[in-house]
């Protein structure tokens, strides 16, 4: 475990005046690295699990686009929370994009967004077709939303299109994007929150059995990192490590109150975040279970 020695060795990195200026610090600093080098080094430098998961989103996103630039992206997918592609109204016609969505993570702060979008000719079955479009330039616009309670650094905008110009990617909106960013998203959101409760362990020398079981989820997310997000065997892998971390978090959460400085108090608020999309989850991996011939 090669990306172990890095993450005993990796300094903090704090929030700089922006969360883009934050993120472009810390990727000099990690050099070249794949997605979940990204999500655990950057996970731990991290000095709030909100900005943890942060970093977990960005390494998502660069599974799902390889081809991504370096700086703060974001999916724009969910219109009146719902990311059905039946429920969506934004449209792509002659790759330009109108309509708006609803929920923009960092969107504030985003060089890049992705936008799920209908591209089916009329009288046709819904169709998603993904594309890029670029903040600043003409028909888009980004609303700042209120601070949430959960993870109020990480800001959330409102996106609005109206005939923006935007690049098409390969492939179907749903099945090749949309659909497996969402267990991209938990496997490497929960390897971010994992290495930055590392990370607080070592610091407060936490007992060395739970620094173990936290590496080890961490070795199992790596081998998470190399299937295929939308394999039955990918699903019920994240199954276990859900079920795994569920079983430490009452140990975890009493090591964090008898640690010194604010750390419980910073997991008491973000550690949520884990739990929002809890029920899709549950429904991937009972087909998994199913097909797996599993009880």
């Amino acid at each position: 475990m090669v990306w172990l020695e890095r993450l005993n060795h990796m300094p903090s990195q704090p929030l700089l005046a922006t969360l883009g200026e934050t993120y472009s610090v810390l990727l000099e600093r990690l050099g070249t690295c794949s997605p979940f080098e990204l999500a655990i080094l950057g996970g731990r430098a991290m000095p709030t699990p909100g900005l943890a998961f942060l970093l977990g989103y960005q390494a998502a996103l660069r599974v799902l686009w390889p081809s991504a630039p370096q700086s703060l992206g974001a999916l724009c997918a969910s219109e009146r929370r719902s990311v059905r592609p039946a429920d969506m109204q934004t449209r792509l016609d002659e790759l330009r994009l109108s309509g708006s969505k609803d929920f923009v993570t960092a969107g504030l702060d985003a060089d890049w967004l992705l936008v799920a979008a209908r591209s089916e000719a009329e009288g046709a079955s819904p169709r998603l077709s993904l594309a890029v479009v670029y903040p600043g330039e003409p028909g888009v616009r980004l609303e700042p939303l209120p601070a949430l309670p959960l993870m109020p650094e990480v800001g959330h905008a409102r996106l609005h299109l109206e005939q923006a110009l935007c690049e098409r990617l390969a492939g179907d909106g749903w099945d090749a994007y949309v659909k497996p960013f969402r267990t991209l998203e938990d496997l490497y959101v929960l390897s971010a929150l994992c290495a930055w409760l590392y990370g607080v362990g070592r610091v407060s020398r936490w007992p060395q059995s739970l620094q173990l079981r936290l590496i080890s989820l961490l070795a199992g997310c790596a081998e998470g990192s190399r299937l295929c997000a939308d394999t039955g065997a990918c699903h019920l892998l994240l199954g276990g490590l859900f079920a795994q971390f569920a079983g430490l978090r009452e140990e975890i959460n009493r090591a964090l109150l008898a640690s010194d400085g604010q750390w419980a108090s910073l997991w008491q608020r973000d550690q949520g975040v884990l739990d929002i999309a809890s029920a899709a989850r549950s429904k991937r991996l009972a087909k998994a279970c199913a097909a797996a011939g599993l009880s």
